[in-house]
């Protein structure tokens, strides 16, 4: 694929950006097919712009205070400088606000999230704690399309662990993190290269599961 025909892809943040970190490394590949052309973060002090930039990436920021409670006051900004810019592709990646619907309908199909719990479990937030306090087997992270409703849109690619009898949040949130970081990446790729269709609300696709696509925990040795 030429770069030319590479989808155009903005990230947003309002932190430190692991995620986004570990998109922009496999856009890095020449077969990848997006490249991410904009960071933006609410927030100025947001650690992932440094890292954007220090990757050649054009960053900038719009800051969310100024507009008090009129969000789509500020969304309007950032659709302003989303259009400038040619994005086909929003990926949020640690993006602390809450988006309005008139702002998902800009990017119905377009815009993906990714929440650390194998969704429809585990909506909203403390979802490691939560998971544990029910004493669940297995744990994980899910990219999806965003929707008006919250962590309910489409469910493109998950990820999976097992969660280990000594686990905190803080362990099992790490684990899961680097499940994340592997998984947002192969979504992407996989919609940007037009590999999902969403029928009835549901992401359909010829991509295969892994080799073994059995997690079974507790292992009894």
């Amino acid at each position: 694929m030429s770069d030319t025909a590479k989808r155009r892809v903005a990230i947003l943040i309002s932190g430190r950006g692991s995620n986004m970190t570990a998109l922009i490394e496999a856009a890095k590949a020449q077969d990848f097919p997006a490249e991410i052309v904009l960071v933006v973060s609410n927030k100025a002090d947001a650690g992932g712009l440094e890292i954007a930039a220090q990757h050649g990436i054009a960053t900038v920021v719009i800051e969310s205070r100024p507009f008090g409670k009129d969000r789509e006051a500020f969304e309007r900004a950032l659709q302003d400088k989303l259009t400038a810019s040619g994005i086909d592709l929003v990926c949020l990646a640690g993006f602390l606000r809450l988006l309005t619907p008139w702002f998902v309908r800009q990017w119905e199909g377009r815009m993906l999230n990714i929440h650390p719990a194998l969704l429809p479990a585990y909506r909203g937030l403390h979802t490691h704690e939560r998971a544990l306090a029910d004493g669940v087997k297995i744990h994980g992270a899910t990219v999806h399309f965003v929707v008006p409703e919250m962590d309910a849109g489409p469910i493109v690619m998950q990820g999976a662990v097992a969660v280990r009898a000594d686990d905190t949040a803080e362990t099992l949130a790490a684990r899961v993190l680097a499940v994340e970081h592997q998984i947002y990446p192969d979504a992407l790729r996989l919609v940007a290269s037009g590999g999902i269709r969403i029928e009835n609300g549901v992401c359909r696709t010829r991509a295969t599961g892994s080799a073994d696509d059995r997690l079974i925990s507790p292992a009894v040795i």
